[in-house]
Parts: C-alpha cells; structure tokens; sequence
C-alpha cells in the first residue's frame, strides 16, 4: 500500500503545529516513513508577529514533536507561565483573582470551595487551595534551577512569540522529512465525489494529495471558500470582535522584572492582554466594535500602557466568535482559524491547533472510506471542545459586577449567557461543584435531538466533558468573582466565619518560596535573558 500523502495548505503556527506534530506521531519524529507530509504556504501573506500565551497541553505537542525545551524557549523569545491575573473584572476597584495550573484537591473530598462560600470571604479564594497565586505575586519561577524536589512539581506552560514558533517547527521539521514549498495557491482540484483531488500553484505545481489541512486563518481557503461548510456564528454570547496590539520591546522600558503569569485587565469595552516575554511584552485590547471605536480603543490601550510607548506601532485584528460546524469535511480538515476563533481569555488560540493536531493524528484516515467514521467522530470532539470554551469564557462575562460602561451592563443580560452554562450555574444552586458534574454534562431540563441527520451530521446537543477545565477551574472562577447563586436567601447580616488558608497551602508557599529563583533570574541563567535597564512600570498594571 502506497505512503498516504497530507498537504497543509497555509503556514504559522497552526499549519507548522499540525506537519509538525503529524510528523512526529505518526512518523515517529522523521524515523519512520508512514505518512508523506508537504506543507504550501504564500511568500506573499504578511505574517503577524503576536506574543502567544499557552496552557500546559502545549508540552505534549512539543514532547511528541520532539524538541529540546531549552534550546525552543530560545528560539521562541519564551517565558514561563504559571497561571493567569484577572483585574477588574469584578468591578473596576482594583481588585483581581488568579487562575492558575496547579491546583491540588484537598483532601479524598475535597470540600474547599464549600468552606469558602460559608466564610467571610476576606481572602481570595485560591489562596485558600493553591500555593500559585502567592508565587506569582513573588514573582518566582515555576521551575527550578536543576531537579525539582520539593513535592508534586508546579504545572506551567510558556508566553511566546507566535511567529517565531512557526519558524522553530519549520526548522525543526523539514531537516526531518517534512517538504515545505512556498508558492501561492491558486485554484483547487475537486473529484467526482465532492473530494479535493490537488491544488494548483503560481508556478505552474500540481499538489496531489489523500488529505487536505486548512491552515490558511480566517481566510478558510479549502474548508470555507472552496467547500463552503457553514459558519456558527457564537458573537451573541461573546462580544468582541476586534483588537488593536503593540509590542513593547525592554529597550524601550523594562518593569525591572518579567511576570511567571498573563494578565488578563478588564477594561471599558473588552480587556486588556499583557503577555512578557523574554525580550519584550505584549499588549493587545480585545474589544467590542460596537461599544467603542478604533480610536478610542487605540487611546485606552496607550493610556493603559503610558507616553513612552507613543512611537510603538500598533495594528489591528478583526475577528468574528464561531466555528465551522464540520472542521473535517470530505477529506479537508480545518486548522486554527481556518476552523474557528473564539477571544483568547484562558489563553486556548495555540491549543485548539493543538487539539485538532492530536486528534487528527489518533483519527488519522489510512483509507478513504474510513473517512465517514473518523470525520464523524472528530469533529463531535472539536464541537464539544468549542462549547466547553465557549461556556468557560461566557462565565467570566456574566458573574461581573461592574455596572459602569454598556458593555459590562450588556454582557450580564440573560440572552448573553450561553443555555448551557444557565443550566451550569442553575444546577450548582442546588449543590456545590464536583467532579461527577462533568461526567456527562446534560442537565434535566436541556433540549435533546437525535444523533445523526440524514447527511450523517451530528444532532446531539454538545457535552461538557471537563477536558479542559473541570470543576476546580469553575470554582476558581465562580468564587474569584465572589458568585453567590449558592446561598441566595443568607442573611447579609449574619457573621461569617473568618476565611482560613490551610496549614497545607500555606506551608508549600514557604517551602517553594525557599527553592525557586525569581522569574527572570531563571531566564537570565538558564536561558541567557540579557539585563536591560530598569524603566517605567506601565500605567494601568495592577
């Protein structure tokens, strides 16, 4: 049996994601030749040189891709991140909670989040059940300099610049088999059974290949232009359609130290990311288009950051929440914004490439009738996936506070909050988070459908498998935002007990406070991080 040959059509980090790791799952990293992978990519795009923050899933893409961490940290401008700061969502006071990696159950059940909703909740909730919100405020590494001892290692993931990282995976991948041509596409091939047959090109080459990958962004090259698979469009239950970003190089100023977390800065129409790498941050104001204009967002964002960074470019994204209803369709599977977009609150844009990587990889078609199957299953996957952030993004929205601009009193309103996530927090009225919520998450009172329409699409209402965030990271969130649908008929003027951090916690702060460096000493020794000259702190830090 002939080799079956994959085209990635487009590049950046989505299409070299996928080569990348198809390469090394399926062809054991260039040892084997099971698969031959070519990727096409125009020399003409203009690439988008973004600071890209990740979560911990972005370690089993690079351990199966087979780098060496320390020379792609490197490579990519990374620093390490242990977990994300949400200011001002509450309400604009200055306050914050943390999301971060690690978060340990305490105890065989742990009840902390019960405790906590009965307390007087005068410290943070994660305080009480993780030790990373007090290093992040220390400003330490999640890693150590050698061998980790001391307890269960930290969970951490890296901020990055994204264009950087496509280069590393071309780098890493074509010396090991992968065949990179750079030309433009221009006219698609089909068969007589709805199939990509091959791709044309500017110069003349005839691209043939079993499988089609659609990493050309929001372009959607073969899956939306060629193959029309319908759009949905999930801009009713997410607001933001824009953001306008700069960079921030040290040279221009340097805050003295670099942050082990990603700051996510509720602003007046939208938020505010702040991702630092080794050599610069970036900064980018996710926005809604109807609640502010350009300029106005462009002016919040510098005053955000202050006049030193008044000669510091910036450019915008426009951007519409959605996902193709069929990522893979015939023998065309969608990658990255090809396939969907939703605003990257919990840091999930590199990981839904990663997603559809691995399980195009675990569902990989080694025969074209297989494809019916595999396909049906993939994208109830990818669906499911979509859902689960989309539920997990709407919940920072709705449990806000804040009443001072339209958008925050715009996106608390009942028909902005997805049906799934009301049956969510309707349900945890009655009883506190755990685990079994997610076992198959279809509450009483849900809409059901049958599970396959006549042209073999899926029909179910989607399922919040927690393969993302289980029920601690809804506690986290919930009660960061001091969310109270759990007692509804307390009394206000009861006395509460005092909120207690857990001898457990609060000696694991001591001894990891002990061992672990300050962030940017560790990416000083271990990754050669040059000294630049303290400078101004931006204005709108918190």
């Amino acid at each position: 049996m002939s080799r079956r040959r994959v085209l990635v059509v487009g590049g950046g980090s989505a299409g070299w994601i996928a080569a990348a790791y198809l390469h090394g799952a399926l062809n054991e990293q260039g040892r084997a030749k099971n698969i031959d992978i070519t990727l096409v990519e125009s020399p003409d795009v203009p690439r988008i040189s973004v600071g890209e923050a990740t979560i911990p899933a972005i370690l089993h893409i690079l351990s199966v891709i087979g780098v060496d961490e320390v020379a792609f940290m490197r490579a990519v401008d990374a620093s390490l991140k242990q977990a994300i700061k949400y200011p001002n969502w509450v309400r604009k006071d200055g306050s914050h909670y943390y999301h971060p990696f690690s978060r340990p159950p305490l105890g065989p059940i742990d009840r902390s989040g019960e405790l906590w909703a009965k307390s007087d909740r005068k410290i943070s909730y994660m305080d009480t059940v993780s030790a990373q919100p007090a290093l992040c405020e220390l400003g330490l590494s999640p890693k150590m300099f050698g061998p980790w001892d001391a307890g269960p290692a930290l969970y951490y993931a890296y901020h990055m610049n994204a264009q950087k990282f496509a280069d590393y995976l071309r780098d890493v991948s074509v010396p090991r088999g992968v065949k990179h041509v750079l030309d433009n596409v221009t006219s698609v091939e089909r068969a007589d059974n709805g199939f990509i047959r091959a791709v044309n090109t500017q110069r003349g080459d005839r691209l043939e290949a079993d499988l089609f990958i659609d990493s050309t962004g929001f372009q959607a090259r073969l899956i939306g232009k060629e193959l029309d698979v319908p759009y949905h469009d999930a801009s009713q239950f997410l607001l933001c359609d824009r953001a306008v970003a700069m960079h921030i190089p040290y040279e221009t100023a340097y805050p003295g130290h670099v942050r082990s977390y990603t700051t996510a800065t509720a602003l007046n129409a939208g938020w505010m990311w702040d991702i630092p790498m080794r050599t610069r941050r970036s900064i980018g104001y996710v926005h809604s288009s109807q609640f502010t204009s350009l300029e106005d967002a462009e002016a919040e964002m510098r005053a955000y950051e202050g006049a030193y960074a008044a000669d510091c470019p910036s450019r915008v994204v426009n951007f519409r929440v959605g996902w193709r209803t069929k990522p893979w369709s015939g023998n065309c599977v969608a990658v990255g914004l090809a396939g969907g977009f939703i605003e990257p609150l919990e840091s999930t844009g590199l990981y839904l490439s990663d997603l559809a990587s691995v399980m195009l990889a675990e569902h990989f078609p080694y025969h074209d009738d297989h494809m019916p199957a595999l396909s049906f299953r993939f994208n109830r996957i990818m669906s499911n996936r979509y859902y689960e952030i989309l539920d997990f993004i709407n919940l920072h929205y709705c449990l806000t506070r804040r009443t001072d601009t339209a958008f925050w009193r715009e996106v608390q309103r009942p028909e902005r909050i997805t049906d799934r996530l009301k049956a969510k927090l309707e349900f945890w009225k009655m009883k506190y988070p755990s685990k079994g919520d997610f076992e198959d998450q279809f509450f009483l009172g849900q809409s059901q459908a049958a599970m396959a329409g006549d042209g073999g699409e899926d029909l179910r209402p989607p399922v919040d498998t927690a393969k993302l965030w289980s029920h601690f990271s809804y506690e986290c969130i919930m009660y960061g935002m001091h969310w109270d649908g759990r007692f509804p008929s307390q009394d206000p003027g009861e006395a509460y007990p005092p909120a207690a951090i857990p001898p457990r916690v609060s000696q694991r702060v001591r001894a990891l406070g002990a061992k672990l460096p300050k962030h940017d000493v560790w990416l000083k020794e271990a990754l050669g991080m040059q000294d630049y000259p303290t400078g101004p702190t931006p204005a709108g830090w918190i």
